[in-house]
Order: structure tokens, then sequence, then C-alpha cells
């Protein structure tokens, strides 16, 4: 299995010493947020303080931008890193898109699945010279004149990868994408029910082989050096579990566990401005179902239980505030366990 974590964001310096001690403790990748801070630029410090390790946004908002601006960074971290940029993408919900972002929203699941086509469309035409020719009913590319195209690469095209929850976005993940980035507001239960089939549909419909496609994330991992660091994370996950749902969008995972009426609930101390009252309604058995909880000396175990067999990628950090402490022995421990991916392909 692979681990990976999150890169510091509120400083490109920090950025800098973490990502290099990240692959030094042996990591296979790192990632960025786009929470309170933009994805993009500490992985251009990452890139230049590290030789190995991954680098991906875990995940940066694809309709805030467009597709050409996505697929301008994307080529130059790709370039810098010498081809280990992997771009996860996600649409966010309609509230943030309209709100926070004032950008139109529209159905998510046709519109990622152009902003996937024209990326792809944007760097054939780079690499391969020829006419930039795509017109979609949210996007149109027609004009790419030499001046404005990136110097030649013999690197593969980066990997694209996109957040989903629901069916009909880990449908078209696996239809058109490289891998999944489950939502650490996951359980065993529903990737069971949902998750894992609405995959081996997409992926039987254009006839993928799952070696190639990485299924990355889906729960959160509680640890420390000892019982009082490991209450400390499992109280910060609890009220993470807490904040997302009371996220409707979130609300499949809780009626997968018999929880469907917490949800509302929890909405409604948002509404009211109680944020401090929302990690007390979560129950003990959603918490244990959402997060591999334990010790370093017990985690490997725990995460095996929680994630093998269902997963590729674990993350032991689920945010750039909350740096993951997993010594080397315990990350390597973890390697050890199996998983079905074995590489992204080279995109045609």
């Amino acid at each position: 299995m692979r681990v990976v974590t999150t890169v510091p964001q509120h400083s490109l310096r920090e950025a800098s010493r973490a990502a290099a001690d990240i692959e030094t403790r042996g990591f296979d990748g790192l990632c960025s947020l786009e929470n309170r801070h933009e994805p993009f630029m500490p992985l251009a410090v990452a890139a230049l303080a590290t030789h190995k390790v991954e680098l991906a946004t875990g995940i940066a908002l694809a309709f805030v931008r467009s597709p050409m601006a996505l697929a301008h960074v994307a080529w130059d971290l790709k370039e810098s890193s010498q081809g280990r940029f992997v771009l996860g993408l996600g649409p966010q919900i309609k509230a943030h898109n309209e709100k926070r972002y004032s950008v139109p929203w529209t159905a998510p699941v046709p519109r990622m699945r152009e902003v996937v086509t024209a990326l792809r469309a944007i760097w054939t035409s780079w690499r391969d010279g020829t006419p930039l020719r795509h017109e979609g009913e949210h996007y149109r590319f027609t004009l790419m004149p030499p001046n404005f195209v990136p110097e030649g690469s013999d690197l593969p095209l980066p990997p694209i990868t996109l957040a989903a929850v629901g069916p009909a976005m880990l449908k078209l993940a696996a239809e058109v994408a490289d891998g999944v980035r489950l939502h650490p507001f996951c359980t065993r239960r529903y990737f069971e029910k949902t998750v894992a089939p609405t995959i081996e549909r997409g992926l039987a419909k254009v006839g993928r082989p799952r070696a190639s496609f990485e299924i990355n994330g889906g729960g959160f991992v509680a640890t420390g050096a000892d019982d009082e660091a490991v209450r400390k994370m499992v109280d910060w996950v609890r009220y993470r579990i807490a904040f997302y749902g009371s996220t409707p969008a979130y609300w499949p995972v809780l009626e997968a566990e018999g929880l469907a009426d917490l949800g509302p609930r929890l909405n409604d101390l948002t509404k009211q401005g109680r944020w401090d009252a929302l990690a007390q309604e979560v129950p003990d058995r959603l918490l244990e179902a959402c997060t591999a909880i334990g010790r370093h000396d017990q985690i490997a175990s725990a995460i095996r239980q929680r994630f093998g067999g269902l997963i590729d990628t674990v993350h032991a950090s689920a945010s750039s505030e909350q740096p993951s402490d997993m010594p080397a022995e315990v990350i390597a421990e973890i390697q050890r366990l199996p998983m079905a991916f074995t590489g992204f392909r080279s995109a045609d």
C-alpha cells in the first residue's frame, strides 16, 4: 500500500523543508489541498527540494479555473518535477462555487468530464504540435499560437485523478480519469456498497484494467507515539467527521451506516452557528467506521483492518495543519500491505 501525507502550505519555505523530510522518511507522495491556501505553489517548491516522491493536488478546484490555466500549471509542475506530478481535481459544492468563488454552477459530472477531455486536448496539442480543437458545451479552445505553446517534452502527460463521493462522479472517474480520490468521510460499508461496484462498472465500460487505476484515500488515520497523542488526533478527526457530515453531499455515507438522521441535525447546528457543538453529536461507531485508530506500533494493523483490500493509497495526514509524525519504520510496514494498483499508464 502506498502512503502519502500533506505538505505545509502556510509558508513556501516550510513547504520546501518539509517536502525534503517527507521524502527522506520514505513516504510515497505528498499532496497539497485547496483550503486556506492555493494548492500549486507549495508543490513547485517541493519539486525542487525532492527527487523521487510523488507530488499531487489533493485536490485543486476545477470549475474556478479555466482548463487552459490548469493545463499550464500542471505542465510546468510536470516538467519541474521530472514527471512526478499528478493533477487531482474536484468540483466543490454549489454554494462554494457560487458564493465563495463567484463562478456559475452547472451539473458537475458532465462539466468535469469536459474539463478532463479539454485538458488532454490541450496537452496533446502542445506535445504533438497539432491544431487545438476542443469545442464542448462548457469550454471552447480553438486558438493556440506558437508563442503560447510550452517547450517540448519527452515526459508523459500528467495523470488526472478525480475527487468523488457519489455514484455519478465515481463512475466518471473510472471512465475518464487515471484514479479516484475518495473523501476521508467514508466507511468500509459505504465503500463496499457503493464505491467498489460503481468503479468496477466504470472500468468495465471502457475496458480499463484495475491495475492502472489508483484508488486513493477513503478514510482518516488517527495515530501518534502514545495514547494521549492518539486521543488528541481522535478528537480532531471527530470534529472533521461532524463538519463533513453537516453537508448534504456526504449524507449517503451516513445513510449507509444507518445514521440518516444525523446529517440534518448537524446541518441545523451549523445554521445556528453552533460549530462547537458538532463533534459531540458524532457517535463512536461512526468515528471508528471512518478511521484507522492506534499508536504508531498499532496503526499498520488498524490500517489493514480498515482499508485492506479496498484502496491503494492511504493518507497519513488529512490536513496540512495536522502533519504526520509517522516514523519511517511504520511507513515501511504499511507499504508492505498488498494493493491492486501497479502504476499509471502513459496517457495517449
